[in-house]
This record gives C-alpha cells, sequence and structure tokens, in this order.
C-alpha cells in the first residue's frame, strides 16, 4: 500500500467470547506496533469484537488489558438458579461491570463520537417481526460517527450479549441481542466502504469441548436427598436421560440444542463471509484482466484512425458497468485467524473455577505472535 497520512485502513473484528476478546487484544497490540496504525481510519466489530474494538478506537488497549485480566465470569455473565431460567441461563452482569471500570454510556458514547477512528458493531434484530420474507436481513448496523452517544454504547453491549446465555437489549426502539447469528465477522462491510485501500482482520477460529457430565452429575447429587418429593424424583429422572444423551455426544438438553444452533450458525455465516471476500477479489481481479484483454484486441483490431476513439468508447464501457460491489479496486486484505488452543478458557460461564490469569496472559500472547507472524512480510 502507499505511503501517506490519511486514514484508509480498515481493522476487522469477529466475535469469540472471552477467548477470542484476548486473543484480540494480543493482534491489537502487536499491530499497534505496525505502521499501519495510524491509518487505521475505521473499526468493524461484532460481538467480542464490538468490545475490543471500542477500545482500540479509543486507544485505550491498555485499560483493556487491565480490565480483561481482572475480569470473571460472574463479571459478565452471573448463572441464574434454575428456577429463574425462563428469563435466561445468566444475568448479563457486563454493563455493570464495564461502567465500573471503563466508565458508563454517557463517557463511551460521547468519546467514540469523537474518535479520530470510526467504529461500526453488528447486532441482531430479534424485534417482533410479522412479515418475515419482506427481505429484511435482521441485521442492526451502528457507526460511532453517525448514531447517537447513548445509542452506540447499548449497541455495543447488545452486539456482545451472548443470546445463548442472556435476553437481548432494547436499543433506540430495536430490541438486539448477539450478532454472531447475522455477521460474526464484518468484512463485507469493511470492502464496501470506498474510502478503504486495505483490510487486517483477526478472525476467532471457535473450538468446543466436548459436553462435561461433571455439571450434571453435582446437581443430580445435590438433588438426590430430596428424591422423596415427587417433583425432584421427576426432575432426577430427566437429569439421567440428560447425562445418558450426553454421554452419547447428543445436546444433554434444550439449552444446549440452542447453544449449538447458534455455533453452526455463527460459523456457517462466518466462513461464507471470509468465501464472499476471495470470490470478490478474484471477481475483480478476473475483471480487470478481460477488460485490459479486449480492450488491447478491440482497439488492435480496428483501423488506426479509429483506435483512440474506440479505446474512449470501450473505457467508457467498463467505467458506467454496474457490479453488486460498489467497486471493482483491489483491497488488499490480511487476515489472521486464532484459536485459543489448549489454553482456553471455558468459554460456557457455568463452571466454578476462576479464569485463571496466567491462561489469560498466554492467550494475548497467542493473538499477538500470529499477528506477528502474519503482518511480518506484509507491506501494510
Amino acid at each position: 500500500m502507499p505511503e501517506g497520512s490519511r486514514r484508509d485502513v480498515a481493522v476487522v473484528l469477529s466475535g469469540g467470547g472471552i477467548n477470542g476478546v484476548l486473543l484480540e487484544l494480543g493482534f491489537l497490540k502487536r499491530l499497534r506496533e505496525h505502521p499501519a496504525w495510524p491509518r487505521i481510519g475505521w473499526i468493524y466489530g461484532t460481538s467480542a469484537g464490538a468490545l475490543a474494538g471500542s477500545l482500540a478506537a479509543l486507544d485505550r488497549l491498555d485499560e483493556l488489558e487491565a480490565f480483561l485480566l481482572g475480569l470473571e465470569p460472574e463479571d459478565a455473565f452471573r448463572p441464574r438458579p434454575l428456577w429463574r431460567m425462563p428469563g435466561g441461563l445468566h444475568d448479563y452482569t457486563l454493563p455493570e461491570t464495564i461502567a465500573s471500570r471503563l466508565g458508563g454510556a454517557e463517557s463511551l458514547g460521547p468519546a467514540l463520537a469523537a474518535a479520530d477512528i470510526e467504529l461500526v458493531v453488528v447486532a441482531t434484530d430479534v424485534g417482533e417481526h410479522l412479515e418475515i420474507d419482506d427481505g429484511r436481513l435482521f441485521e442492526l448496523v451502528y457507526s460511532s460517527h453517525e448514531t447517537e452517544p447513548d445509542t452506540m454504547a447499548r449497541a455495543i453491549l447488545a452486539s456482545a450479549a451472548i443470546s445463548g446465555l442472556v435476553l437481548p437489549v432494547a436499543v433506540d426502539g430495536a430490541v438486539a441481542t448477539d450478532g454472531g447469528w447475522v455477521r460474526n465477522f464484518p468484512l463485507e462491510h469493511a470492502y464496501r466502504n470506498p474510502d478503504v485501500s486495505a483490510i487486517v482482520a483477526f478472525r476467532y477460529v471457535a473450538s468446543y469441548r466436548p459436553t462435561s457430565l461433571a455439571l450434571l452429575g453435582r446437581m443430580r447429587e445435590r438433588l438426590d436427598r430430596f428424591r422423596a418429593v415427587p417433583p425432584v424424583r421427576a426432575l432426577l429422572a430427566e437429569m439421567r436421560l440428560a447425562e445418558e444423551r450426553a454421554a452419547r455426544g447428543e445436546p444433554a438438553h434444550y439449552g444446549e440444542l440452542i447453544v449449538r444452533l447458534m455455533r453452526v450458525a455463527i460459523a456457517r455465516n462466518t466462513t461464507l463471509e471470509e468465501r464472499l471476500a476471495a470470490e470478490r477479489e478474484t471477481s475483480v481481479a478476473e475483471l480487470h484482466r478481460l477488460r485490459e484483454e479486449i480492450v488491447q484486441t478491440a482497439v488492435a483490431a480496428a483501423p488506426r484512425r479509429r483506435r483512440e476513439a474506440l479505446r474512449a468508447q470501450l473505457e467508457s464501457l467498463f467505467e458506467t458497468a454496474r457490479f453488486p460491489f460498489r467497486h471493482d479496486r483491489h483491497v488488499p486484505t490480511v487476515i489472521v485467524r486464532g484459536s485459543p488452543g489448549d489454553v482456553a478458557l471455558d468459554p460456557t460461564f457455568r463452571s466454578d473455577e476462576p479464569w485463571p490469569l496466567e491462561r489469560k496472559r498466554a492467550l494475548i500472547e497467542r493473538g499477538y505472535r500470529l499477528a506477528a507472524e502474519e503482518l511480518s512480510g506484509e507491506g501494510l
């Protein structure tokens, strides 16, 4: 990419839960050391990427690191008692934690609105839809330079509200939840920006541990002392069936089925997003090749007196052609892909164990190292 002081680089950050945001922090720390950092004009983020992107847009990565190193599961999603699960599996405690440790909507929203870097976050629209087949994509997109500050702050929290765990968030008349359902990796939005000359992105590659039977076993043991009570006896029977299903690799219960479906939806739209970007780049390169060959061949075959006029006519035809993508220019893209590996933290927020500090640091270092490997040979 040509050198210059203008902001022409976009950063794209995918969702990924606690493991993803720690990896993205390492990625962003390495990117901050790169010459491309002052040229970043946009950050596009979903879910964990929305949270990491908000602090990156404000160049507050050190504060983000301190925040994440001190974060425990109950600070984000606190498990609810069994009898309260119709209202969600967890209480969404992250908004209060962010407000107390990083600043509430009254400070975060205005700071983002005034920042040089524009933050764009994605959430899923789960409001009541009477007409489903009306062309809507159920995607809510919020820009920090176009959205009211208070609404923008709530949109970030809505994007990070993992809908397999908590209920949606109200955002300026909309009912919004985890953006991963519709666009977990908002690469397309960066491509559609005509001012973007290059993209550098982090895509979280999820890895899930097999369902643990330990939690079900502990719950069954606690309830077993009350097995003489008929409703408890019936619940114990259901829990044994759940353990049998889990042992066969099936969803243990309906809640786990929803979580699995969410993972499928997120994995699919993430893969399709990256595939679409690759196909776009191939199409643009092929279009340029065809354009050059057609113009050269036609001009060479024309009489000399007609060549300049014919060249101008053909160039005009190509210039006025309209394609589904908004531009026909090549956009160099570096995508860093990362999985947590064997240092992954429990992403279910159901573990009794705290998140070990050494694993958090290892994930940040892993994200940093992955970014260093990909960026070392790139002329960004």
